[in-house]
């Protein structure tokens, strides 16, 4: 069964906007070793009436299924990782 997930960074477009987009593909790319069937897309959006949406107050900012997960600072892979698995186990 193939599951997928719907990452969006949000952000203008900032070195740190940049960096979470990296680190949210590897850490991705980490998971599918466990889970070989996640599919997962990485959305770059700069729109401030997106930011408005999910209620970011400073960017960068992470959403994860529609969730806003992590906001104004860049999380760590391994952080990341673990929203993702929330996430998946949610489904």
């Amino acid at each position: 069964m193939t599951t997928m997930l719907n990452i969006k960074v949000l952000g203008p477009g900032c070195a740190n906007c940049k960096r979470l987009a990296q680190l949210a593909e590897l850490a991705i790319k980490d998971l599918k070793v466990e889970q070989p069937a996640l599919e997962a897309a990485v959305e770059k959006l700069t729109d401030p009436t997106t930011f408005e949406y999910y209620r970011l107050l400073s960017t960068p900012g992470l959403v994860i299924n529609e969730k806003l997960v992590s906001s104004g600072r860049v999380p760590t892979r391994e952080a990341i990782a673990a929203w993702v698995r929330e996430a998946l186990s949610a489904n």
